[in-house]
């Protein structure tokens, strides 16, 4: 026995009985509390005693800050998936990531069990373009396994600068572990595009919900509206891998479209300003028009609200499969030096009282994620150089005039447009979608 051991721990004992039975005598109001109090005790002395072994036994010398940063995060990440201990530079992180722009591969992950969950990529990304799909577990981040590795050194392994790659191991259901080379770019995210699929249908996706989004989405509607001759008869609204985002985004999407009174959504905790009610507004934009939200598993949070705030007030019809099941609410707290608390403080419900968390939100309508192309046809070399992202434009004349640029940047344009509809019209959530909308219309609901 060393002499720290025969000498410092028992006076470090005596002391906690000392102030044990001091607290004990000035607050123990009831048996009760004290009881309370004496477990409180109990655990912070063998919490101490075990600190104090390790600064004495442990290999290496150890700083007492690095061993309480990491008692602090592990206290933390105990908690649940999403409550995390930043330290500084994933605070900083976190708050690039909140302001929309930097550099990644544009996906959103969560922990599960030993691994990285891929919630879902961000449309346009590096992750998108590379294939990355909802679900999909993250197993090794280069040469490190993810094995044992918290969310934010994940996240840190994957950010980096734009133009530099990396290869993650992916495993997928139903698949063998295959790797997937990704060079990452500065993250830019453009959350509403519309397009007229046809005739009376308009199609809107959102791909996050932050500050603008609602009023880009009413901007892209009234521009369907005006190309479909001033009057929409139906749209399809898609969620699909949408992870979230700001929570008022997705309160003033869904009070674009809701014209009774009631709750959006709201929140319950444990301290009273975590229980909040988001209250509707009437003005439905597009009169009761037929409308289809589709989801999928790759839907969470703010989607999920929006999802469910339509479903409950029987504004739209819900189709795809079960969202993500993220139904709680985070509150980012800074504290000394650079450090931060992002600590889960509430969970949201719909306006019926519907909890979402680990729940998700349930389609009226369930569809199975089918192709409606043929494998032949998706083959790679069906695709022509004009298909690829970013391939060079053809070569304007010198002579041109600035008219005759616009024109041709607009014949450009309206060529991009004709191309996503068609894709879209193989989408086969898409296609029961506007099924459906039809039928509706033709029945006049």
């Amino acid at each position: 026995m060393t002499f720290f051991n025969f000498f410092k721990k028992p006076l470090l004992l005596a002391i906690f009985s000392t102030f044990l039975s001091l607290s004990l005598q000035v607050n123990a109001e009831t048996a009760a509390e004290k009881q309370r109090l004496e477990a409180f005790f109990k655990d912070l002395e063998a919490f101490t005693v075990v600190f104090s072994d390790i600064k004495q036994l442990y290999v290496d010398d150890v700083e007492n800050k690095e061993l309480f940063n990491n008692a602090i995060k592990g206290m933390v990440s105990g908690l649940d998936p999403h409550s995390v201990y930043l330290e500084p530079k994933e605070q900083k992180s976190l708050m690039e990531g909140a302001s929309g722009k930097f550099g990644g591969l544009g996906i959103v992950i969560s922990k599960k069990d030993d691994g990285i969950q891929v919630i879902s990529p961000i449309d346009d990304t590096p992750a998108y373009k590379a294939g990355i799909q909802a679900g999909d577990l993250i197993i090794k981040i280069g040469d490190k396994p993810v094995r044992g590795m918290t969310l934010e050194d994940g996240v840190d392994l994957m950010r980096g600068e734009p133009g530099t790659d990396i290869q993650i191991t992916i495993l997928r259901k139903n698949q063998k572990p295959f790797k997937v080379d990704i060079t990452r770019e500065i993250i830019t995210i453009v959350s509403v595009k519309g397009y007229l699929l046809e005739e009376n249908i308009g199609y809107v996706r959102i791909s996050s919900f932050q500050g603008p989004t609602a009023n880009l989405l009413k901007e892209t509607i009234d521009k369907l509206v005006e190309k479909n001759g001033n009057y929409l008869k139906s749209l399809i609204l898609d969620l699909r891998n949408n992870p979230g985002g700001v929570l008022n985004g997705a309160v003033d999407v869904s009070n674009l479209f809701i014209d009774k009174l009631g709750l959006v959504v709201y929140t319950e905790g444990r301290i009273k300003s975590s229980n909040l009610k988001f209250k509707t507004k009437r003005g439905d934009i597009l009169l009761d028009s037929p409308m289809v939200v589709l989801v999928n598993e790759g839907s969470a949070s703010a989607s999920e609200i929006v999802a469910g705030a339509l479903q409950d007030h029987k504004r739209a019809i819900i189709m795809g499969s079960t969202s993500f099941g993220k139904g709680s609410v985070q509150t980012i707290i800074e504290l000394d030096e650079g450090y931060g608390l992002k600590v889960t403080t509430a969970r949201y419900y719909t306006p019926n009282g519907r909890s979402i968390q680990a729940k998700g939100i349930v389609p009226d309508i369930e569809l199975k994620n089918i192709s409606l192309e043929n494998e032949k046809e998706a083959s790679i070399v069906d695709i022509k150089e004009n298909d690829l992202d970013g391939h060079l434009e053809e070569e304007t004349p010198d002579n041109m005039s600035a008219d005759e640029i616009i024109d041709a940047q607009e014949k450009n344009q309206a060529s991009m447009d004709e191309k996503a509809i068609e894709r879209l019209k193989k989408d086969y959530f898409v296609h029961e979608a506007t099924n459906l909308l039809k039928a509706l219309t033709v029945l006049g609901k």
